[in-house]
């Protein structure tokens, strides 16, 4: 059986639509947290924060490790936005990244990572303390 042109361009149509519709009903929130560091060439860190998705505050767990050469203690406050969500529960994850970084009383961060649902946490804060990092970290984040 064969379609009508017209028909196979109508179906074709319709299917981008529905594919992109899903994209859309993606949404975004902000999100700031803090989190403290600690480490001798193997790192924990450990905090709390917020969510901000439709209006409604969502309390935050963070905890993390790292490996690779980490030395000193630090807090670094993190502040952003987050991507790509259909509920505040899409935050909750495994967020994994390499970096590079210092803090010698004041330092700055900026860092963009995805989680395995597809949420993308855009970031950027400030640290305090004193450490010295070139590591492979990962990073859990849960709504409580």
């Amino acid at each position: 059986m064969q379609l009508s042109s017209k028909f196979r361009t109508a179906l074709i149509a319709a299917l981008a639509l529905a594919g992109a519709s899903t994209a859309a009903y993606a949404d975004s929130g902000s999100i700031s947290f803090a989190v403290y560091k600690a480490g001798w060439f193997i790192g924990g860190s450990g905090g709390e924060g917020t969510l901000i998705f439709h209006g409604k505050r969502y309390p935050l767990s963070i905890g993390g490790v790292s490996a690779g050469f980490v030395f000193g203690a630090s807090k670094t406050y993190y502040r952003g936005t987050v991507s790509n969500i259909r509920s505040p529960y899409d935050v909750s994850g495994a967020y994994g990244a390499v970096g590079a970084g210092g803090a010698a009383v004041i330092g700055a961060q900026a860092i963009v990572l995805r989680n395995e649902k597809g949420a993308v946490l855009t970031l950027t804060g400030h640290q305090v303390g004193l450490q010295i990092n070139v590591d492979l970290s990962g990073l859990a984040i849960t709504v409580k």
